[in-house]
């Protein structure tokens, strides 16, 4: 988790860093312990007003498919940089005529025990047919929270980011050292 300022800095950083032609704007920078995902706006493919929904969803993917292809270069270009500097990998994505499209992106393995109910949970959602293993069945459940819980999620996310600034100003916090501490101030290992 970063604070706000920390993804505001990122996000400067590759609206000031991208190719001004890439993207028609900067739409959204996301980040977490593995990856940091970027998603352009690219414009939408000019149709006739009659064009019928097939038409217009052909267009919108062979708009992206282009696009993709066309800024391989200048996005590993990027990519490559951002590695090195911040440590993670970069993904890419766009936003065209309402649909988000992500590139390959990255998958992370996830370890978790759980107990015979949610097993359970599990194997009735690989019974129905909603999902292949259990792991399927728990990022199932997983997309379920994430599309039905955003606001208490954002302010969860607010609240950590709080915890995090007041950690920072902790006395572990690095900062300037009194030029009056005598010794009953300076900790020993005794």
């Amino acid at each position: 988790m970063i604070t706000a300022e920390q993804h505001e800095k990122l996000r400067g950083w590759f609206a000031g860093r991208l190719p001004d032609d890439l993207f028609e704007s900067l739409g959204e920078v996301t980040v977490d312990r593995e990856e940091i995902t970027v998603i352009g706006r690219i414009p939408e493919p000019r149709l006739a007003e009659s064009a019928s929904d097939a038409e217009r969803e052909a267009a919108v993917g062979s708009r992206i498919q282009e696009f993709r292809e066309r800024t391989r270069d200048a996005r590993v270009a990027v990519a490559r940089e951002a590695e090195h500097r911040f440590g993670k990998k970069v993904s890419w994505g766009v936003e065209c005529g309402g649909e988000r499209a992500l590139f390959t992106h990255v998958a992370a393995p996830v370890m978790t025990r759980l107990r015979q109910p949610q097993r359970q949970v599990l194997d009735t959602l690989i019974a129905a047919g909603v999902a292949r293993s259990r792991s399927d069945a728990l990022a199932w459940c997983v997309r379920l929270v994430e599309r039905h819980a955003d606001d208490w999620l954002a302010e969860l996310r607010d609240s950590l980011e709080h915890v995090q600034r007041v950690r920072a100003q902790g006395p572990d916090a690095p900062g300037p050292i009194a030029e009056d501490a005598g010794p009953e101030d300076t900790p020993t290992d005794g």
